[in-house]
């Protein structure tokens, strides 16, 4: 008998399977982001899964996540992966790490850090000499912290994917996955598996596989099972059969309807899969939330809301659905589940109203905002080149001419990305918006200042417009004219609202009756007090915006995201109970962009 390693992880070709210490083994695992949860709840999370019957579970690891800003690494708190790794391992679930460098997952630039455009020209995902260069650095910081981690090291990891969807992206570059796969090897030794996913089709896999990594599929519920089994065939005529995310669910849009997908018709295909004896990874088993400015987009430019909830098995907030047991039940048909209770649902606790009071506009407060200054410039510079990845810019310029009339200012290149809220001394004109209002008319005197203050509403996820530029990323024409002469402030709205955003002193008359009851954009704060003597507060709650148009809401100095009940379909915002203090009141900032019901 051959002399099997305490713990081995790996594939046998003849029998078409995995081996796990010398045994057959099949694994049913589920996805979860531990960049979408908050760490005070990645037990619970956890546990949920461990007791659907789950042996595995499927987390990415987002690069722009933990280094944000270039050379300048972040694995503390809420990224802690290691610590996420260990609180797997305790619980008895292994883990299949997707480790990047690019990841999809409906997260901005799909786990690309922006400043990689700063060279404008590089072509991501690809053997571009620049973009390798940074891969590689990243890699020798995140892989030798993965090593430990391995099975075989005495860890939970069991397969490594390299790259995602590969197959999907236009540049089919094999130099650049052979360079990943040796990277790879190198960092975390010759044993581990290391495996791709692609569509369930052969025009996907053409590009996306590499001999010398397993190539996995994925397919969603209610197709064909042996046709999408029968692709990866073509890739992997032997070996063990593996979708690596069978869709629970889907994602959303602003401004399109919840996806929702029955429970019945998942069940009845993750049957269809266990019964052939596959490998599944449900993806997701929870979705969890996009925090702060982390959402991604899809094109024709449709950013994706703050809630990630997938219509998942467990909801976002972690509740246990009709889904959840339906699919635990056909889990248990085909293994034990495991014995004890199912952590409940988490309680939740309705406060009431806010009261918010007007703290000033964003042109009023904007010292505060942006200590430095603005950066000067004949045309206008895009967010990385200011070095400000997220949130917002404000754009401004002296009007070249008197505009008594309506006078038309547009993006004749639809380079507003993605949305502006255009102000002429202080007074609303409208919103500029990628894709959809690419001119308004506007009106003032000739030397007013002309304020756009830009949003970047995430950046593209998916497919070859990855390289997302933000900011005004081609001029604007005032009737036909070339608007030149900018200053550009680049706000750090997070550090203010952290640091306390201080009102202006001189508070001038504002302006009066502005028939559409628009704002310029504007700051508003107020507090919640928990109440006492009721047993295990703060609990888990959700906001509503009645009346309210689009922004930002912060608690406590936490970014809970963007909300936009205008648009929809999210209409309330999670509130985990862990951004909530019952010591003193919790301080709620909200940027509102549009309107608010306290300009009635």
């Amino acid at each position: 008998v051959q002399n099997v390693p305490p713990r081995s992880f790996g594939i046998d070709y003849d029998s078409d399977c995995f081996v796990k210490d010398g045994k057959p083994f099949r694994y049913i695992s589920g996805s979860i982001h531990y960049s979408r949860v908050p760490r005070y709840y990645w037990k619970d999370r956890l546990l949920k899964m461990k007791m659907a019957g789950l042996d595995a579970i499927q987390t990415y690891v987002p690069w722009n996540y933990h280094e944000t800003q270039m050379g300048v690494y972040d694995f503390f708190g809420g990224k802690d992966l290691e610590y996420f790794l260990q609180l797997a391992n305790e619980i008895g679930l292994l883990v299949i790490l997707r480790a990047g460098p690019y990841i999809c997952a409906e997260w901005d630039m799909g786990g690309l850090p922006a400043w990689l455009l700063e060279k404008k020209s590089i072509v991501l995902r690809s053997s571009d000499e620049d973009y390798l260069a940074a891969v590689e650095k990243w890699m020798s910081v995140l892989l030798p912290k993965m090593r430990p981690y391995l099975y075989q090291n005495g860890g939970p990891v069991i397969m490594v994917q390299v790259e995602n969807e590969y197959g999907s992206y236009f540049a089919c570059d094999y130099n650049y996955l052979r360079f990943l796969l040796k990277l790879f090897r190198l960092h975390l030794g010759d044993e581990v598996v290391l495996f791709t996913t692609d569509g369930a089709s052969q025009f996907h896999l053409k590009c996306g596989a590499l001999q010398g990594l397993y190539a996995t599929v994925d397919f969603a519920p209610g197709g064909n099972v042996t046709a999408a089994f029968l692709a990866q065939r073509s890739s992997e005529p032997k070996g063990p059969l593996v979708n690596s995310e069978f869709y629970t669910g889907w994602l959303d849009h602003w401004g399109h309807r919840h996806s929702v997908v029955p429970a019945q018709t998942i069940a009845k295909t993750l049957n269809e899969i266990l019964a052939r004896g596959a490998n599944v990874n449900l993806y997701m088993f929870i979705g969890g939330t996009n925090f702060a400015y982390w959402n991604g987009a899809n094109m024709p430019y449709m950013p994706q809301p703050t809630s990630y909830d997938y219509d998942a098995p467990l909801s976002e907030a972690g509740d246990l659905t009709e889904k959840y047991f339906a699919l635990r039940e056909v889990i248990g048909m085909y293994k034990e589940l495991p014995e004890g209770i199912i952590p409940p649902t988490t309680p939740k606790f309705a406060y009431g109203k806010v009261r918010l009071q007007k703290v000033g506009t964003v042109v009023e407060v904007l010292d505060g905002l942006s200590p430095s200054g603005p950066v000067k410039s004949t045309y206008p510079l895009t967010f990385v080149q200011l070095k400000q990845y997220f949130g917002f810019v404000l754009y401004r310029t002296a009007l070249p001419k008197n505009c008594t009339e309506p006078t038309e200012l547009s993006s004749p290149l639809n380079g507003v990305h993605d949305r502006a809220y255009v102000s002429v001394d202080g007074v609303p004109q409208g919103v500029l918006e990628r894709d959809k209002s690419l001119a308004i008319n506007i009106t003032g005197r000739a030397g007013a200042n002309l304020d756009l203050l830009v949003e970047n509403m995430g950046r593209v996820n998916f497919g070859r417009y990855n390289n997302d530029f933000k900011g005004l990323v081609s001029n604007l024409t005032l009737a036909q004219d070339t608007l030149v002469g900018w200053e550009m402030y680049p706000l750090d709205v997070d550090g203010a609202v952290n640091y306390g955003i201080v009102p202006p002193f001189d508070q001038p008359e504002r302006f009066v009756g502005n028939p559409l009851n628009d704002e310029v954009p504007t700051f508003y704060t107020g507090s919640l007090s928990i109440p006492g003597g009721i047993p295990d507060l703060p609990q888990d709650t959700y906001v509503s915006f009645p009346g309210w148009t689009k922004g930002q809401i912060w608690i406590n100095g936490f970014n809970l995201g963007r909300y936009w009940p205008a648009r929809g379909p999210q209409l309330t915002l999670y509130v985990p109970r862990n951004v909530l203090v019952s010591s003193e009141p919790n301080n709620i900032t909200v940027l509102e962009l549009e309107s608010s019901p306290c300009s009635t």
